[in-house]
């Protein structure tokens, strides 16, 4: 069995959730195949390559080269399943699904009109609220903002981010009409939104490739690091689930999504912001939690029929994480001193 991940980045906790899901299926004679974990990535240095069995140098997802690249790996090395893991590549997989199927190697992403609306923070506001989900209302400038302001209609605090943005990057709290006219001009293309103060929650939805649901992990972000959490909380609320069980029942994920909210700390109203149609970074905190969407996949590939687990990470569960280093290669001053002498040049 093999599973090639894209975009492998940082991503060395989700191998290393995959890695022990495999070993752990095969102790119990769940699996009889060996895992072959693939890593692809534009450099040799991302450190989750070295938790890989392979890796594989891609070009730039802006390549018109990259899809090629990704489905001429997939054939020779007869690549069960691809697993993308950052933004910028899950339209263009969706898009190419078919072409990855059409050779055997499964792409565990949603529809491509589904990806669509994630990438555009409009487009999602506006689809939480056709579901009966509550979601700020975004607006396209601060022309038009300043405009509702004058009516009364919006207000300050306000947040401010790229409209097809991640990470929170270029996301801002403001807290006046000059900051905010800085910040639009800094992003360029954002959207502007009623900043809700309450607490931040992810739910990590795992769902088989028909779009059935197999985990819903709700959990509480407690720290946050470059939109990455540092801290979480299992937290299952019945609210949550349910409101999910709604999402669902129209997205149809396939393989796993998270999806952020807040809830409005004197309401509890629920307020959506967005939805992430890929492992999130803090997936293997819910994974750990004991809703293991690792296990899952593999059990998917190995032609197991998946059912509904209900609250399957413990309740209450809190985790924090921190950071490793890996020496990924070495610099030496011999190395420096024949490229000098290879050029005549003296010390």
């Amino acid at each position: 069995m093999k599973i090639l991940f894209t975009s492998v980045g940082r991503r060395v906790e989700l191998m290393q959730a995959f890695r022990k899901a495999a070993d752990e299926l095969k102790s119990s004679g769940e699996l009889k195949d060996d895992l072959t974990i693939i890593g692809a990535d534009i450099t040799d240095t991302a450190p989750a390559l070295y938790f890989c069995d392979e890796t594989r140098i891609v070009p730039r997802i802006k390549d018109k080269s990259y899809i090629p690249v990704l489905l001429e790996i997939c054939q020779e090395e007869a690549v069960d399943c691809l697993i993308p893991n950052i933004e910028t590549d899950l339209l263009l997989l969706a898009e190419n699904k078919r072409h990855f199927e059409s050779i055997g190697t499964k792409v565990l992403i949603s529809a491509a009109n589904k990806v669509r609306l994630c990438r555009d923070k409009n487009f999602t506001a506006d689809y939480f609220r056709s579901l009966g989900l509550k979601s700020p209302r975004p607006v396209n400038s601060v022309e038009k903002y300043e405009s509702e302001l004058e009516k009364g209609c919006v207000g300050f605090p306000a947040f401010i981010k790229p409209k097809d943005g991640s990470s929170s990057i270029d996301a801002y709290k403001v807290d006046n009409l000059e900051d905010l006219k800085l910040y639009a001009e800094k992003i360029g293309d954002y959207i502007i939104q009623p900043f809700i103060a309450g607490r931040e929650y992810t739910i990590d939805i795992f769902c088989d490739y028909e779009g059935n649901p197999v985990y819903i992990t709700p959990r509480e972000r407690l720290a946050v690091r470059a939109g990455e959490v540092l801290k979480t909380k299992i937290t299952q609320d019945d609210t949550m689930i349910a409101e999910m069980q709604v999402l669902i029942s129209d997205f149809k994920p396939c393989g796993q999504i998270t999806v952020q909210l807040i809830r409005e700390e004197t309401t509890g109203d629920d307020y959506y912001i967005e939805i992430n149609p890929r492992f999130g970074g803090g997936a293997p905190l819910s994974i750990k939690a004991g809703a293991d969407s690792a296990k899952a996949v593999i059990r998917m590939l190995n032609g197991e029929k998946l059912k509904y687990v209900e609250k399957a990470a413990k309740d209450g569960a809190v985790y924090s994480r921190f950071d490793q280093s890996i020496c990924v290669g070495e610099w030496t001053l011999v190395w420096v001193s024949i490229c000098m002498s290879r050029e005549n040049v003296t010390m």
